[in-house]
């Protein structure tokens, strides 16, 4: 089993690239379906869940490669619109293949998706769009039956802005005959940067960033080159590792836009923060005060998924901060293993009260999920003494060699691999 060996106690100084963006490149993955060609992916980050996606792309009859973090993708040989229940388990955004697929072959047998025990996430929504399109769903002993003569648009109001169902949407969309209004669609930068992809594929696709996308699908796509955008999570994971123990960190190639919920709390924090078209950096004396209640809302409002990392950095802050979670019902499995370390945590319901103390000590810990682990990570570097971290599975779905950045920035940590 691996896991991570750190120490708390260095300042983190330096500068560290941040990868591409894990919530980005798997619906563009699943994106390269709807051409019968080859789309070359710059800036794809080497993550478990990429590896999963692309071996859902292997079963479905398409080849890839990579060329150093270029990920090269060919779907002229697609066969079969059917994803094993294995690998349908490995990751929740598993089920965003589905409108792709219908799009290009009209049929396609999945299971239910798996990923990170957050608490229900229903792909209600998913289905419910699909049908709008003209998809007939049927389920049958624990698996979905789809299928799609002929898909055509319509008009489609979400009744919440869930990030996964206007990016299925969106692709079975490309697909369809006429033209589609999705509305309520969710806003985050990873819906933009699909947009992008799909309009140097060919497609007719405008308004990701706002409310309302419009598509005007049945046109002739084909392969594409494009790079991923940076990762607003792993950008907040690194900045909030700097905050808790202290230094000097600059982040190149990320768009500070989209971190700005993020910073602004930091900033409450008593960090020093300064940013640029292209990098953020900020400076920590690793001692911060309480900040106004975290509530986490769809973008642009606070990211659920940076939630834990920001938790993690307030633990021996000066007073008490209020996180309140609006997203996922479950996302405060990692408190019990930070409550290992010495935080002082209390947690009913959606509600985390964070009580500031003076120090934390280092702890076996094992991480709950790949934000948590995260945090526990962060939480460690703040520590006295020596932590360890096992469950690295969780990480690797969403962080590239974690260990090794915070290494490059000077933290004390290494990965064991057994």
């Amino acid at each position: 089993m691996s896991y991570l060996k750190l120490s708390g106690g260095p300042a983190l100084q330096g500068e560290l690239a941040v990868q591409g963006a894990k919530n980005s490149v798997l619906p563009i993955l699943a994106a390269t379906l709807l051409s019968a060609g080859e789309c070359v992916i710059h800036n794809c980050p080497k993550l478990k869940d990429v590896d999963a996606s692309i071996r859902i792309l292997q079963t479905l009859g398409c080849r890839a490669r990579w060329e150093g973090h270029t990920l090269i993708v060919d779907t002229a040989g697609m066969t079969c619109g059917e994803i094993p229940d294995g690998l349908m388990r490995e990751m929740r955004s598993s089920v965003i293949f589905l409108g792709a697929i219908l799009a290009r072959c009209g049929r396609s047998v999945l299971s239910y998706p798996g990923g990170c025990e957050l608490g229900p996430r229903p792909i209600d929504l998913h289905l419910a769009a699909l049908q709008a399109l003209g998809a007939g769903i049927e389920e049958r002993g624990g698996n979905l039956y789809c299928s799609a003569g002929k898909l055509h648009g319509s008009e489609i109001t979400l009744s919440l802005p869930s990030v996964g169902a206007t990016e299925n949407t969106l692709l079975a969309a490309c697909g369809a005959e006429g033209t589609t209004v999705l509305c309520n669609a969710a806003r985050e930068p990873e819906i933009v940067d699909l947009q992008n992809f799909l309009r140097a594929m060919g497609a007719d696709i405008h308004g990701a960033g706002s409310s309302t996308i419009v598509v005007r699908g049945g046109k002739p796509l084909h392969g594409c080159t494009h790079t991923v955008i940076s990762d607003r999570i792993a950008a907040a994971t690194y900045l909030s590792a700097a905050a808790a123990a202290g230094g000097d960190v600059l982040l190149r190639q990320v768009d500070y836009r989209h971190l700005s919920t993020v910073t602004a709390a930091l900033k409450e924090a008593g960090c020093t923060v300064h940013s640029g078209s292209d990098w953020v950096r900020l400076r920590s004396r690793g001692a911060l005060r309480a900040i106004r209640p975290v509530r986490t809302a769809p973008y642009p409002g606070f990211p659920t998924d940076a939630q834990a990392v920001l938790m993690a950095a307030m633990l021996r802050s000066r007073g008490t901060t209020l996180f309140i979670e609006n997203i996922f019902e479950n996302r405060y499995r990692h408190v019990a293993e930070l409550l290992r370390m010495g935080a002082n945590i209390r947690t009913e319901g959606r509600v985390a009260v964070v009580c500031g103390v003076q120090t934390l000590h280092g702890a076996k810990t094992v991480a709950t999920d790949l934000r948590g682990g995260a945090g526990l990570v962060i939480a460690a570097l703040a520590a006295e003494g020596e932590s360890e971290i096992a469950a690295l599975e969780h990480i690797d779905r969403g962080y590239e060699d974690l260990a090794g950045n915070l290494a490059s920035l000077g933290a004390q940590i290494v990965r064991v691999d057994k």
